[in-house]
């Protein structure tokens, strides 16, 4: 590669649990020959995302080009974290032909197009595309969307209120600023979901944006990588619910760490996750869980009420057999005390 050309950036978003961490194993594993990094920003301290990309780590892309950035929106810290780890991953030697950028699930893609234009780096790189993941189950059910019949019933008594809740205007932002959708988790929801699902991105989005069905990552990365969108030149036509403001919030939602120490019976401990995400109406669980007697780390993620475990690893010599779970919900749903009860704390 020329140190005249730009490397391509391709923008990962989409909701809690969409899939993002998994496409990103799959592109890490079919790279086609190209030299990939990986910048993995987390919602909370306790990285998983990362820790399950690094994994992966192939010749061409090493355990060191997967860089995690946690506990921070990587679009809001520009000069502290995001500009430093792009330079870091610019000056390696071999230089990454391509890099991957997985945001948090709660995050605004267009503040992080806008970072693109910071001086220090605007020359060297470009968005070559924006992909959106959107969970077909989850989006054919309408659980980013507002209560329809409720917003009928206020706007029919005051057509200033504001209608859009948390979940749904970061839903919409990721959309509208997609250059590819990839409708993920379609073996779940089936024809008639895929259907629905396909109905409501459509809507939602700004412009026609081509959908792809994936199931378990399992995508072409000749579909989503070299798409050279240039998104960074074309911010104006993708439309944010927060157009018009300097900054953004990430208070809407909030999120705790919860350590349990060894546990006896990992099924029994989804069990419990499953029913908390039902009782409190919990957004996304997810972390490593210690089992009595067994050499190997479990891996627990659940989406909702939605809880899938296996184990990834076996525990390292030294390392701390510990139960941690981190648990995201909308800021006024988030009772320490509740969900440390229902997990039999």
């Amino acid at each position: 590669m020329s140190d005249l050309n730009k490397t391509p950036v391709t923008i990962v978003t989409g909701f809690l649990g969409s899939g993002k961490t998994t496409l990103i194993s799959h592109l890490i594993r079919n790279a086609g020959g190209r030299r990939l990094a990986v910048v993995v920003n987390e919602f909370g301290t306790l990285g998983v995302d990362g820790e399950i990309l690094k994994g992966c780590a192939i010749p061409d892309c090493p355990e060191e080009n997967i860089v995690e950035l946690a506990n921070g929106c990587i679009c809001c810290t520009v000069a502290d974290d995001f500009v430093p780890t792009v330079e870091a991953l610019l000056a390696m030697t071999p230089r990454p032909d391509h890099i991957l950028i997985e945001t948090s699930g709660l995050a605004l893609p267009k503040p992080l197009l806008k970072a693109f234009d910071w001086p220090a780096i605007r020359s060297r790189i470009t968005v070559d595309g924006v992909i959106a993941l959107a969970d077909a189950e989850a989006v054919a059910a309408g659980r980013f969307a507002p209560d329809v019949a409720a917003v009928d019933a206020q706007r029919a008594a005051d057509e200033s209120i504001d209608h859009e809740t948390p979940l749904s205007e970061v839903f919409e932002d990721q959309i509208s600023c997609a250059d590819v959708v990839l409708l993920t988790k379609a073996d779940l929801a089936g024809p008639e979901g895929i259907a629905a699902a396909r109905a409501v991105i459509a809507a939602e989005a700004p412009r026609p944006l081509p959908v792809v069905e994936v199931t378990e990552g399992a995508v072409d990365p000749r579909v989503i990588l070299g798409l050279e969108a240039a998104a960074e030149d074309d911010i104006a036509a993708r439309p944010s619910h927060h157009d018009g403001h300097d900054d953004h919030e990430h208070d809407d939602f909030d999120t705790i760490v919860v350590e349990l120490g060894e546990v006896a019976d990992l099924p029994a401990l989804c069990g419990r996750i499953e029913q908390m995400a039902r009782d409190l109406d919990i957004l996304r669980v997810k972390g490593y869980v210690a089992v009595t007697g067994k050499p190997m780390r479990g891996l627990v993620q659940a989406v909702g009420a939605r809880v899938r475990h296996q184990f990834d690893r076996a525990w390292k010599p030294g390392e701390a057999r510990q139960t941690s779970l981190v648990v995201i919900a909308e800021h006024d749903r988030i009772d320490e005390a509740a969900i440390k009860a229902a997990l039999g704390l």
